[in-house]
């Protein structure tokens, strides 16, 4: 594993219509680190998500994933480094069946037979999906919490080694969503998570990021950010469920939101 799979420096990047959405982004993630990314609607996470995999090029600056500049010419090994998930798993998912979504990724880069066979039954495993019985299963009857872990295993039969999440707890249950931070924990990878479920963040990831108008304002320890409600409101943030109720201190010191869940 590449021990600085992302590394971004003086990204800038503006909408045809000229608004400023990335303006001199500086970021370094280790391997194998697990950062949330924070902040308003409009602050710029998705757009900077969009750049880790050439889905958006960089107008000025360098984003470097593992040995590759994001480039035209670098796409295919960059894509292969990079699983991205996106939001709307029904944006991800297009394969009748489960078996054939899953498959799909890895054999249009040309894996076959036995070694596809276990790189799929694995990316499911991982996430906890029994192959025999979702297989077959047609994608469009899963359901919200099923589809997202079925598009984790997409990607994972990629064998990426930085896994990008864009607001993994959207649409999910209550049970969904616990199952699902589980799920994350587990999973060996290079992890960034734009989210604005503030508790997630603070269950999963160490560090925090919060982009505020197209630039970073903070980078640094998680329960450090949000124990700070005064710099969470000035960027349009509200403070987790968890630093927000009375019980939730331990002699006036927060606790993450998995003690919150124990103690409600």
């Amino acid at each position: 594993m590449h021990h600085n799979p992302i590394s971004i420096q003086n990204l800038s990047y503006a909408y045809p219509d000229g608004t400023q959405a990335l303006d001199k982004i500086n970021l370094s993630i280790k391997a194998t680190e697990r950062v949330a990314l924070i902040g308003a609607n409009g602050s710029g996470k998705s757009t900077l998500l969009l750049h880790l995999n050439g889905i958006i090029m960089p107008q000025a600056g360098e984003v470097t994933i593992g040995e590759w500049s994001v480039n035209s010419e670098n796409l295919r090994n960059i894509r292969n480094f990079v699983g991205l998930v996106f939001q709307n798993p029904d944006n991800q998912l297009f394969m009748p069946t489960v078996w054939e979504d899953v498959t799909f990724g890895p054999l249009n880069m040309g894996v076959q037979g036995e070694e596809l066979l276990q790189r799929t039954l694995q990316a499911m495993t991982a996430v906890d999906i029994d192959p025999q019985w979702y297989g077959q299963r047609y994608t469009n009857n899963l359901s919200g919490g099923e589809k997202k872990r079925i598009a984790i295993a997409g990607v994972l039969a990629m064998n990426p080694q930085i896994l990008v999440l864009d607001e993994p707890s959207a649409q999910l249950d209550p049970r969904s969503r616990r199952q699902f931070i589980e799920l994350l924990q587990t999973l060996p990878l290079t992890q960034l998570i734009a989210t604005h479920d503030l508790d997630l963040a603070l269950d999963l990831c160490d560090r925090t990021v919060v982009l505020s108008q197209g630039q970073i304002v903070y980078d640094g320890p998680t329960e450090q950010v949000m124990s700070n409600p005064e710099f969470l409101d000035g960027h349009a943030l509200e403070s987790p469920l968890c630093y927000s109720r009375p019980y939730c201190q331990l002699e006036h010191a927060p606790v993450k939101a998995s003690r919150y869940r124990e103690l409600v």
